[in-house]
């Protein structure tokens, strides 16, 4: 097939690009297309809802379904134009991450602790993460900030550029569709226990090769492999996320950082396993070091995705040389 070490091309370019656009530009003030998507989820949600995973299911499938359809129709209306098919796999890479509002929304926490402005730090922790601000302090604000930098380094960046890699455009929208429907109905409220349950599961399934990659290329870029692979391989399993685990852990033992422990969202209590508990306890200026972290992974990502396909390729043509 001819069309593929072109296809492999487009990606790496497009890809590229992408990043290159988030890095100067960061996410859009207004009109982004990922809160576009929430808006016309939660308008079919309206319509769809019923306290039965079957409709959560079917609400799953038309919501994630039609946006990586969409994906796909562009991208075959590009195929032939491989300029404009570059373009549109820039265009959707920098839709789909955000790595560099991530690590933007972190250093502002991280500043504001460091200034010893508690309030602010308070204020801006809700951009980032779920977690009641009022319930910590300056430590365990960094620490929910060190803990947000990692899962989403897997969920904002690797995990679509990981499905981007597989399967081009529709993979990348297809995967940040799934991850944000499972962001908004799939934790265990009343409301979403059931009808959120597809969307929950079908983002563990979608995240899980993002966050094992994440977990490795942490590893490898952390400044203490040794101590990563160990967090990963003793205290993975223990968190309650089949995907935040090995993330969350292979960065903390990468930091030399406990992470885990007492956390509370929405007024709930949770008493999560430590992870690395060898480490110390987070300090302010680790939320530096895990945004440095997360964009050598980020970097890294493009290399294995983009290498990936290439290997891929070489042993396809191999195959039917031979055959």
């Amino acid at each position: 097939m001819p069309g593929r070490p072109r296809a492999t091309a487009v990606f790496a370019y497009g890809a590229a690009a992408g990043l290159a656009v988030d890095l100067l530009l960061g996410d859009p003030r207004r009109g982004h297309p990922v809160a576009a998507f929430g808006r016309a989820a939660a308008a079919v949600e309206k319509r769809l809802h019923h306290d039965h995973r079957g409709w959560g299911a079917l609400h799953t499938a038309v919501c994630a379904g039609s946006t990586a359809a969409l994906g796909a129709l562009a991208a075959r209306t590009v195929r032939n134009r491989p300029a404009a098919a570059v373009a549109l796999t820039a265009a959707s890479v920098w839709a789909v991450v955000g790595g560099t509002t991530l690590g933007r929304e972190a250093r502002a926490i991280g500043g504001a602790l460091a200034a010893g402005d508690l309030e602010v730090a308070r204020e801006r922790l809700p951009h980032l993460c779920g977690r009641d601000p009022q319930s910590l302090d300056g430590p365990a604000m960094a620490r929910a900030v060190v803990e947000s930098v990692a899962e989403n380094t897997s969920d904002a960046v690797v995990g679509a550029l990981f499905w981007g890699a597989v399967a081009g455009v529709p993979g990348l929208v297809g995967f940040r569709a799934v991850n944000t429907l499972d962001a908004m109905v799939g934790h265990k409220s009343p409301r979403y226990r059931r009808f959120g349950w597809a969307s929950a599961r079908l983002d563990d399934l979608a995240g899980w090769p993002g966050a094992r990659l994440t977990a490795a290329l942490a590893t490898v870029a952390g400044g203490n492999p040794r101590g990563a692979v160990r967090a990963w391989r003793a205290d993975a399993s223990k968190h309650p996320s089949p995907n935040a685990g090995p993330v969350e852990a292979s960065f903390a033992g990468a930091l030399g950082v406990r992470l885990g422990g007492t956390l509370s969202y929405g007024g709930r209590v949770e008493h999560r396993p430590v992870l690395n508990g060898e480490g110390r306890a987070v300090e302010v200026a680790d939320v530096e070091r895990a945004v440095a972290l997360s964009r050598r992974v980020t970097a890294l990502t493009l290399v294995a995705c983009a290498g990936g396909r290439l290997i891929a390729d070489a042993v396809k043509r191999g195959k039917r040389r031979s055959a």
